[in-house]
């Protein structure tokens, strides 16, 4: 294996194997960047004098190229290859000779992974933005479609007040919100160019790392370069905790879905299709997308104590540990994925229930804080109110005789079943939106 550290000695192959371990086919996620990250460091050694101007055209054109192979899905990690860095070095020299192994010079595997680290970590967190602004629509849409339909709310998993389909879905939306807050944040420490710093100490060439900065359209540098070599593992618990958070909102929406699909409830309901059936039961209908939605955002959700725990203890600098966060973090990256284009889809072929309450003396006891207030709004003291109507509960005597509609129950605060503040929530939306 061709490794970009040989000194004429090679590896033993149980050590190749155990230290490499899946980086090689990950790397492939990265190859993009890397390229990208390249094209701007021979930009730069060319404009500081490290490389001619022609060679640096010879470079860019076959880097172009190789782009374009990644693009058309005809790139690959060679055997002899150690990384995606090596791989694109191997590439190089085989079409220039000597003048490809020119493009490492001022820095190291260090800050080369680090910056194709955080070119995916902020292209990845923008095409989560997008599908997280589509699920934030959907939930808005059906917000405002069913804001007229009683649900019953619940608390300690026992009937509690009147809720509605307009509140509930609209929750998820203003959720989303604060979610979307945690990917910008996550963005933005993602945006910030490592490029330059090298192992960890700069190097002693004459680097404009302002440059690269511009050329890669990061926001800022991490200018200390043992703070920018401190970024590797920091960045990626970010993006974790940031897209652990999202899986926390879908995970009780979908667990939401598993209770109300129940027959117990049958507050909402789906396309045959789009459940299961028992072996045995004829009568299930099982709501296996919302189960297995559960458990993929729970497990999205571990991803970032798996990160923390695997950079826990260790001094500045770079060390090999960081190589197994790719293993934890992809695949949760797209799960999460996964996990929104689905949930929009099943959102798509939502029933809900508008009769819920009809024939059902089981729901009367959630207008008990109705009529609570209706006395306490003809004078009567809030506590004696309260006495009288939870003895008339006790004795089964409490039958509520106003409106059971939105319109009627006279909720008119921010927030309330009456007063939903959707166009509200979609500005606090576009507000955290806005980080790219």
């Amino acid at each position: 294996m061709q490794t970009l550290w040989n000194k004429g000695v090679d590896a033993a192959k149980a050590v190749e194997d155990f230290t490499v371990g899946q980086d090689r086919e990950l790397d492939l996620r990265l190859a993009k960047y890397d390229v990208l990250g390249s094209k701007a460091h021979i930009a730069m050694l060319s404009k500081v004098g490290l490389l001619p101007v022609e060679e640096e055209k010879l470079l860019q054109a076959e880097l172009d190229n190789i782009l374009g192979q990644i693009e058309r899905g005809e790139f690959v990690l060679e055997d002899i290859a150690e990384d995606i860095h090596s791989q694109v070095e191997i590439c190089l020299t085989r079409k220039l000779g000597d003048l490809g192994k020119k493009i490492h010079s001022g820095r190291s595997r260090n800050d080369q992974v680090l910056v194709d680290l955080k070119l995916f970590m902020r292209a990845e967190l923008q095409t989560i933005r997008d599908l997280v602004l589509n699920l934030f629509d959907k939930f808005q849409s059906l917000s405002e479609q069913y804001k007229d339909v009683i649900l019953p709310g619940y608390t300690h998993g026992q009937i509690a007040m009147p809720s509605s389909f307009g509140m509930w879905f609209g929750a998820y939306a203003e959720s989303l919100c604060d979610d979307m807050y945690m990917l910008g944040a996550a963005f933005r420490i993602a945006n910030q160019n490592p490029l330059g710093s090298a192992a960890g100490y700069g190097s002693s060439f004459p680097l404009d790392r302002a440059q690269t900065t511009k050329t890669l359209g990061f926001e800022d540098l991490s200018y200390n370069s043992i703070a920018a070599q401190m970024g590797r593992g920091k960045s990626e618990r970010a993006m974790a905790s940031a897209i652990g958070c999202l899986a926390s909102t879908l995970n009780k929406f979908a667990a939401d879905c598993c209770q109300y699909m129940c027959s117990n409830f049958k507050f909402i309901s789906f396309p045959d299709e789009l459940t299961t059936g028992s072996s045995i039961m004829p009568h299930k209908k099982n709501p296996d997308v919302w189960e297995v939605m559960r458990a993929k955002t729970n497990r999205i959700q571990g991803s970032e104590a798996i990160i923390s725990q695997m950079t826990a203890n260790l001094p500045h600098g770079y060390h090999r540990d960081f190589q197994l966060l790719k293993d934890t973090l992809f695949p949760a990256i797209d799960s999460m994925k996964e996990c929104l284009t689905m949930c929009l889809y099943m959102l798509d072929n939502i029933r809900v229930n508008d009769r819920i309450l009809e024939g059902n003396p089981a729901y009367d006891d959630m207008f008990t804080v109705e009529e609570v207030n209706k006395m306490v709004v003809e004078g009567v003291p809030f506590r004696d109110a309260y006495r009288s109507v939870g003895i008339a509960v006790k004795e089964g005597k409490f039958k509520y005789e106003g409106s059971k509609t939105v319109a009627g129950l006279n909720h008119t605060h921010q927030g309330s079943i009456g007063n939903l503040c959707t166009e509200k929530i979609s500005q606090k939306m576009r507000r955290a939106a806005d980080w790219s």
